[in-house]
């Protein structure tokens, strides 16, 4: 097997006192997907700034693409694409003059740049738009160019911060199809995100993080397996006064039972088997789901609460 592409040990980022990444080990293999999950100030950001060579690393090693970012820092970057949280587009030029543009940053000859904008426009499904302005482009479109863009050097190595936030769930779906596309190409995916199903769909492996340490690290599956159960039981009563009375009675039918503000929460290997124990026991609740185990549970269960977004 190869040598990895990026391996972190005891990889730390402060900032004056506030420890943003907190001594975090971790390696990211050739070809592979891998997702740093988890909510805002977890981490993830500071940690894709390191490993794109535009922060410092405050204490520990780190090695990108076989090179120290200490020292090779314009070199490794030479090979990254950067997809950032924000677009970050020329809004008043075309699409094309945006790929044209960057792609000359790199040095790439400008017949070689035309070719492969040509062959990003159709990989992002924008060829219709290639002389539009940026700026009226929907958001998702743009998320797409700024996707496009970073492809233009060739990476071997695509950092993503947060793909997708924002985005309508039918933009969103697209994007997760192009860097399903990407990765079949044998391009290494980074990304950042604290959407768990995005996590759960893209994702060979994961480190889940939480104020600036790695709570758990594994394939999204494993992680279920191991953190949570093959299914979860919902449960919603009609009052607040009925949930809690409802409680001690729940708790010999389930691995484990959590009481949150509007549901109650079951682990349990079976959910069918799980309800029909209850309605035997006379629990009579105003609303019953029955779901698979998620990674949102994983998250809840290893931090005690849920993931929050922007």
């Amino acid at each position: 097997m190869s040598d990895p592409l990026v391996v972190a040990r005891a990889l730390t980022k402060r900032f004056d006192a506030f420890v943003a990444v907190d001594g975090v080990d971790f390696s990211i293999e050739r070809g592979e997907a891998f997702g740093f999950l988890g909510p805002n100030g977890a981490g993830k950001t500071s940690t894709m700034r390191m490993i794109g060579c535009v922060s410092p690393v405050s204490g520990g090693s780190l090695s990108v693409l076989g090179l120290d970012p200490a020292d090779a820092g314009p070199a490794i970057r030479a090979r990254l694409g950067v997809v950032p949280q924000e677009d970050n587009h020329d809004t008043e030029l075309s699409v094309w003059d945006n790929l044209m543009i960057y792609g000359r940053y790199f040095d790439i000859p400008r017949a070689e740049i035309r070719e492969r904008a040509t062959e990003l426009l159709d990989f992002v499904q924008l060829s219709d738009r290639r002389d539009s302005k940026v700026d009226p482009l929907s958001g998702g479109m743009k998320r797409r160019l700024t996707i496009a863009r970073a492809l233009i050097n060739k990476p071997e190595l695509m950092l993503l911060d947060e793909p997708t936030t924002g985005l309508d769930p039918q933009a969103r779906h697209l994007v997760w199809d192009r860097l399903y596309r990407l990765k079949q190409t044998g391009v290494t995916i980074v990304l950042t995100t604290h959407y768990m199903d995005e996590a759960e769909q893209l994702c060979d492996r994961l480190v889940i993080m939480d104020r600036g340490s790695i709570v758990a690290e594994g394939a999204p599956r494993a992680l279920i397996d191991t953190y949570a159960t093959r299914e979860v039981v919902e449960l919603r009563f009609h009052t607040t006064d009925a949930q809690a009375a409802a409680l001690p009675r729940l708790e010999p039918f389930a691995d484990r039972v959590e009481s949150l503000a509007d549901r109650i929460v079951m682990y349990t290997p079976d959910g069918d088997k799980t309800v029909a124990m209850l309605t035997a026991k006379g629990v009579e609740p105003a609303a019953v789901l029955v779901r698979r185990g998620s990674l949102e549970d994983v998250f809840l269960i290893l931090t005690g609460r849920t993931l929050e977004e922007d």
